[in-house]
C-alpha cells in the first residue's frame, strides 16, 4: 500500500539550547567594556536577523555562554556556525577568534526526568491500564546510544508527539512494539537515539536525541514517512478499515528537555557566575 511522504509539517514546539563556544586557543579577547558590548549587540542583531530567539546570554574575557529558543528547521551546528562567522567578521579582534569546538545541550519547562515518568503514565493517563489487554506499548533503552560529533559536547533530547490521522485507533501493542523495532533500526543508520516510546491506539510520545547537524523537522519528517511506509508495508488491511490514505496528521509536537530546566540556565546566566 503506498501513502504519500510527508514534506512539511505543521509545528507545536518549544526548543530552547544552551550554547557555549570559547575564543581561538582560548586566548583573553573580551576584557574591555567596549568589545564586551559590541559582541553582545552583534549576537543579538545576528540572532534577529536569522529568527533565533536570544533568551539570555553572558559574555566572558575567553568564551560566550547563551540561551536560544529556536524553530524545528534549525539545526545547532548551523546556528553555531552562523553566529561564530558573523561575529568574528564584525569584530576588530585577533583572527581566527573562535575555536572550532563548542558545548551544546538542550533544556526546557520540565527536566528530563519528569518527561519521562509522564510517559510512562500515558497508559493510565488514557484510561487503558485496567483493560485485560491494554493497547499500548512501551520501550525504554536499557543504556544510552552514544551519538558521535566533530568538535562538539552535546547532549540534544527531544520530547516529540505524533498523532494518527484523525486520530483512529490503529496501534495495538503487537503493532506498537513492531513499529518501534523498525524505528530503531531506521535509527541506528541516521544517527540518532529514540531512548523511550509510548504508544497508545491513536497517538504516540518518545523522547529522541539527536545529532548537531540535523534538525528535529528533518528528524520527524524521517520518522514518520519510514513509520509511514512500515504500516503500509506489513499492515495495509489495519488502515484500509479505519479508511486511512494516511498514517499520521501532518502535524507534531516537539519539546526540548534536559537534565536542567530553562529557567534554571536562565537564571545561572543571569548570576554572572
Amino acid at each position: 500500500m503506498y501513502l504519500t511522504p510527508y514534506a512539511t509539517l505543521t509545528w507545536a514546539y518549544q526548543l530552547h539550547y544552551y550554547l557555549c563556544f570559547r575564543t581561538h586557543r582560548r586566548k583573553i579577547v573580551f576584557t574591555s567594556a567596549d568589545v564586551e558590548t559590541k559582541l553582545e549587540h552583534l549576537i543579538a542583531e545576528i540572532a534577529t536577523n536569522h529568527d533565533y530567539h536570544l533568551l539570555e546570554h553572558q559574555t566572558y574575557p575567553n568564551q560566550l555562554r547563551c540561551l536560544l529558543s529556536l524553530q524545528p528547521s534549525h539545526a545547532i551546528a548551523k546556528v553555531v556556525q552562523t553566529l561564530k562567522c558573523n561575529s568574528a567578521r564584525e569584530l576588530s579582534v585577533p583572527i581566527p577568534l573562535w575555536a572550532s569546538g563548542y558545548a551544546a545541550r538542550s533544556s526546557g519547562r520540565m527536566r528530563i526526568s519528569a518527561v519521562r515518568a509522564y510517559l510512562e503514565k500515558q497508559a493510565t493517563h488514557h484510561g487503558y491500564a485496567n483493560r485485560a489487554l491494554p493497547p499500548i506499548f512501551r520501550y525504554r533503552a536499557q543504556s544510552p546510544v552514544i551519538l558521535p560529533a566533530n568538535h562538539a559536547s552535546f547532549d540534544l533530547s527531544h520530547h516529540l508527539v505524533f498523532s494518527t490521522k484523525h486520530r483512529k485507533g490503529v496501534f495495538t501493542s503487537t503493532v506498537g512494539r513492531a513499529l518501534t523495532e523498525y524505528w530503531l533500526r531506521v535509527a541506528a543508520k541516521r544517527e540518532l537515539a529514540i531512548d523511550q516510546i509510548s504508544i497508545v491506539p491513536d497517538h504516540l510520545h518518545m523522547i529522541v536525541r539527536i545529532v548537531p547537524k540535523v534538525s528535529v523537522e528533518e528528524v520527524a519528517l524521517s520518522l514518520m514517512n519510514n513509520g509511514q511506509y512500515f504500516m503500509g508495508k506489513h499492515y495495509p488491511g489495519l488502515l484500509l478499515a479505519n479508511g486511512m490514505d494516511q498514517l499520521w496528521n501532518a502535524s507534531a509536537y516537539a519539546g526540548t528537555c534536559g537534565d536542567l530546566t530553562t529557567g534554571l540556565i536562565m537564571k545561572w546566566l543571569r548570576s554572572d557566575e
